[in-house]
């Protein structure tokens, strides 16, 4: 299967890569033959391959800037970006309790991140006449969870916006731009949710698992989708094989958002 997604000698960077969707994403990446740079905030204990990680913050412009460089030095290029990271911190309560650092904090997680490391790597994409870009979106931008989530879905339909725009501009000369947009996946992250909350309610694990999906208005399919499966598709889009594909969103939510 690697074989046939013709990643072989690719470059690529994946952002927030050491869990989760990036974790996978990363790992279905290498096996399709590509070289794969990573970031995160902290080093994870026992990584392999330490010279194709960087452990910098790109929430802020220095750790972006860092990871820029950091592609340019040991990747002497990139072929494939895919922007992973992102997330919301923000507390329960709805349009209230978001102050103006909560909201800051949305966009320097879920929008920035991108934009600052296109602005830094696109013009050497755009020079070799050929790449791939990759924003993961959430489903979140299209049906909002207004008790917690409002920043962060405001920043994620930002981040589609831009996407969508960027795709306009830079398609016409060769490079790609592509969003996929997940669900509700399976993390370690939600496992532990999941359990909390199971915890908090009085329920098994299962039970709570259900109540989640209840509260998302359903899960067609009747479960999360699992990282493999959101891996599986970015790296089908980074091929070769997805050549005709820019400045379109692929929904993998296992049918959550009702299609008009």
């Amino acid at each position: 299967m690697s074989n046939a997604l013709e990643l072989n000698g690719r470059r690529a960077l994946v952002t927030g890569g050491t869990q989760g969707i990036g974790a996978a994403v990363v790992v279905r990446l290498r096996e399709a033959g590509a070289r794969v740079l990573t970031t995160a905030r902290t080093t994870p204990a026992g990584l392999p391959g330490a010279d194709l990680f960087v452990a910098a913050d790109i929430a802020t412009a220095e750790g972006c800037a860092a990871v820029a460089g950091a592609v340019r030095d040991r990747l002497d290029g990139v072929d494939i970006i895919v922007h992973v990271v992102g997330g919301s911190s923000a507390p329960a309560g709805g349009f209230a309790a978001l102050d103006d650092k909560q909201w800051q904090r949305a966009l320097d997680q879920n929008l920035f991140p991108a934009v600052r490391l296109d602005r830094a790597l696109l013009p050497a994409m755009l020079e070799q006449g050929a790449g791939v870009i990759i924003h993961i979106t959430s489903i979140q931008r299209q049906l909002p969870l207004p008790d917690a989530t409002i920043a962060y879905a405001a920043a994620k339909a930002a981040l589609s916006n831009y996407s969508k725009a960027l795709s306009k501009e830079v398609s016409p000369k060769g490079i790609r731009v592509v969003r996929v947009s997940p669900g509700w996946v399976e993390t370690e992250a939600a496992v532990r949710l999941v359990t909390e909350l199971a915890k908090k309610t009085g329920t098994d694990y299962e039970g709570a698992r259900q109540g989640l999906m209840k509260s998302l208005g359903g899960i067609p399919i009747g479960r999360p989708a699992k990282p493999t499966e959101v891996a599986d598709l970015v790296a089908f889009l980074a091929s070769p094989r997805a050549a005709a594909i820019t400045g379109a969103e692929f929904v993998i939510d296992g049918g959550t958002v009702p299609t008009v």
